[in-house]
């Protein structure tokens, strides 16, 4: 993955200073894909002036109704978030930790890419898009709600101290983007044969719905527990990176037992 291939969302920011001082220091650190989820209080002339030369990068943002959208076509995603506790992620990494997942985490595809073979008879192209990696931001009062988190495929927090752990949204920005900058600093290598490319969001989705299909049918789900276990199945899956073959064949995996389980 390349710094390029790295979005950075803000979800619900209420403050237009905060918004183009998240600009400013995208811009940096050498990030340049901004995407705003439900923001209010959005005015331009603020937002620019606290821009200050990074107004490019303001008007190249993709605005979203809701998160689910706004990483659809991302890999992975990683939210932001100083609490813990039920509902929230039991995986979390320094602001540091996460810039060098993501520094190791597969490239995407391009012209002349590489071809490669999972073992099972079946090529990898290596052609499609590049893949996205997201950092997520929640409201500056609130930070990620539970739901939001949920999303996510693993979260985040910056040490700080903890009789004043709160940090302003541009700052927590600051120090992602820092951390990104420096962890990609030297040049990604080359793909090679044998590589892959990670599917998106939207297809991981598909796979873990097709999962909990295949197990509802055998009877797994008597009480509540599906939606846990598809936020399970996606959060590991995203963070494996598991490819288009991968994909189809744990897919046909479960399917099958599905279908011998209902001979019985």
């Amino acid at each position: 993955m390349k710094l390029k291939d790295i979005v950075i969302i803000l979800c619900r920011p209420s403050e237009p200073g905060n918004m183009g001082a998240v600009c400013r220091v995208m811009k940096n650190m050498g990030l340049s894909s901004l995407r705003l989820v439900s923001a209010t209080n959005v005015d331009d002339a603020i937002i620019r002036a606290r821009a200050v030369h990074a107004q490019d990068i303001w008007e190249e943002a993709s605005f979203y109704e809701n998160l689910n959208d706004a990483i659809a076509d991302c890999a992975v995603v990683i939210g932001t978030s100083r609490r813990r506790g039920k509902k929230r992620k039991d995986i979390t990494l320094t602001a540091r930790e996460a810039a060098l997942f993501l520094k190791k985490y597969p490239a995407g595809g391009g012209e002349g890419a590489a071809s490669g073979n999972t073992g099972d008879g079946e090529n990898i192209r290596q052609d499609g898009p590049p893949v996205s990696a997201a950092i997520v931001f929640g409201n500056e009062r609130t930070g990620l709600e539970s739901d939001e988190l949920a999303l996510c495929d693993f979260a985040s927090h910056i040490p700080s101290n903890e009789a004043f752990p709160s940090l302003n949204l541009s700052h927590s920005a600051q120090i992602y983007c820092y951390e990104l900058a420096v962890a990609f600093s030297e040049e990604s290598p080359q793909l090679t044969r044998g590589t892959w490319m990670p599917v998106g969001r939207e297809k991981i989705d598909k796979l873990c719905d097709s999962l909990c299909d295949s197990l509802a049918s055998l009877g797994f789900y008597t009480h509540s527990g599906r939606e846990g276990q598809h936020e399970f199945f996606r959060d590991i899956f995203s963070r494996a990176g598991l490819s288009e073959s991968e994909v189809r064949y744990v897919h046909n995996i479960f399917a099958k037992a599905a279908r011998l389980g209902q001979k019985t």
